[in-house]
């Protein structure tokens, strides 16, 4: 089987993190010896994460066993989850920002047993559906965990508690057509519908100004 080098666009900073977590783990746990060091399983780790590099792939290019290299990713991603901060949490440093942004995205998955729920009609593929809510400039300020991608964006947000803690803290938000119905400070553009098939003058220009 032939092996070739690969990039990942991460900085060093991203794969040092990893590693010292791992680096960790391993004193806290005692290990003796693996097969990959922490440096290089992090490296492992990522080009999962950030490439979608296959297990086979990696325990091709990494020379390991198929099985350790979903051990090692299934830990390297226990180990970051650990570190993420809960809603509440994050919810002290949302309600400085002067408004905040928030979206549903699509993590791609490939086909499993019960492929239904994972299914994205609107997206065409299998998945998840993650919710994000990011700062003015767009930067990452928390993220959900996943539901099955045939999950409704306003219902994921609602399970996750996300309305119900942007409303309690009287956050201004804004969200794309997907949360129309969210109620307190998430504000959404005007959709079109079956009775009103042209929106004003007036709403097209405010869903010009929410769409920048």
């Amino acid at each position: 089987m032939l092996s070739y080098p690969a990039a990942i666009p991460l900085s060093t900073r991203s794969l040092n993190h990893l590693a010292a977590l791992i680096r960790t783990r391993r004193q806290q746990q005692r290990s003796r010896w693996r097969r990959l060091d922490p440096g290089r399983q992090a490296l492992l780790a990522l080009a999962h994460l950030r490439n979608g590099d296959t297990y086979t792939r990696l325990a091709a290019g990494f020379d390991i066993g198929v099985t350790t290299a979903w051990r090692y990713v299934r830990e390297a991603i226990d180990l970051l989850a650990a570190t993420a901060d809960d809603l509440a949490t994050a919810m002290t440093r949302i309600r400085l920002l002067a408004y905040a942004i928030l979206d549903g995205t699509l993590i791609p998955i490939d086909r499993v047993a019960n492929q239904k729920p994972y299914y994205s009609g609107k997206h065409k593929r299998h998945g998840v559906n993650v919710q994000v809510i990011a700062d003015a400039a767009g930067r990452l300020v928390w993220a959900s965990a996943a539901l099955p991608a045939s999950t409704h964006d306003l219902t994921a947000a609602r399970t996750h508690g996300i309305i119900d803690a942007l409303a309690s803290t009287d956050v201004m938000t804004f969200a794309d057509k997907g949360y129309q119905g969210a109620p307190g400070s998430v504000r959404t553009p005007f959709k079109r519908r079956r009775f009103r098939p042209k929106l004003s003058r007036r709403q097209k220009a405010v869903n010009r100004a929410h769409a920048k």
